[in-house]
């Protein structure tokens, strides 16, 4: 197996955790409150602009040319991305302006920022190959069980696509392309990036919980 095989395999519990996650369920039946969704539009959003940095970083510290060129490919999917946040933005009434993250999502946006600035462009690679992998297998697999009804198929419908495994794909190569085995640094890194998504869709889920509480 590739060492990107390697690392989803090893930490595949996570992934499954996050597949039967309520707020995961909830976007494929249908039945996430809109508040929820919108809250967290707005969080992945601001995640995303972190994610687009952390791929510019790297690229400027690829090793070679087809490196760079692909960081930036993988920079510009991410743009395409946030344009369907903006999307969802003005369907669910989210201001991203004025988005103020929580602990979930600066924690994640911190470990990718500090990984891409103190490592080698092959590690931010494996710090930012979960997420990719992840989301293609979450919309992969809600497609196959997703009503069609739901408010948020599109979502469904843009981490299923072609594309969107293409991307995934790409990152893989680089990790592959670079590393020779996974060694404890790696797995550590991987795991903990699957972990902070683990806690993304948590914090999602507890979102009108928490509003509840501060405000009471």
């Amino acid at each position: 197996m590739s060492v990107s095989e390697i690392l989803w395999q090893a930490h595949h519990d996570i992934a499954q955790a996050c597949l039967q996650h309520p707020f995961v369920r909830a976007i494929a039946n249908g039945t996430l409150p809109k508040s929820i969704f919108a809250h967290y539009v707005g969080q992945d959003a601001f995640f995303l602009e972190s994610f687009a940095r952390a791929y510019s970083i790297a690229a400027a510290k690829a090793p070679d040319w087809e490196a760079f060129t692909t960081f930036h490919a993988l920079a510009a999917g991410v743009l395409n991305e946030l344009k369907l946040h903006r999307t969802y933005a003005q369907t669910w009434g989210v201001h991203l302006q004025t988005i103020e993250p929580t602990a979930a999502t600066r924690r994640y946006t911190d470990f990718l920022l500090a990984t891409s600035w103190s490592s080698q462009s092959s590690l931010t690679a494996v710090a930012m190959s979960p997420c990719m992998r992840l989301y293609a297998f979450l919309g992969q697999e809600l497609s196959k069980i997703a009503n069609p009804e739901s408010a948020y198929i599109d979502w469904i419908t843009t981490y299923s696509s072609a594309e969107f495994e293409h991307l995934a794909r790409q990152l893989e190569n680089l990790v592959n392309r670079y590393l020779m085995e996974p060694h404890s640094t790696v797995h550590s890194t991987y795991r903990y990036a699957l972990l902070c998504e683990r806690d993304f869709f948590e914090s999602a889920w507890r979102f009108e919980e928490q509003t509840a509480k501060f405000s009471g």
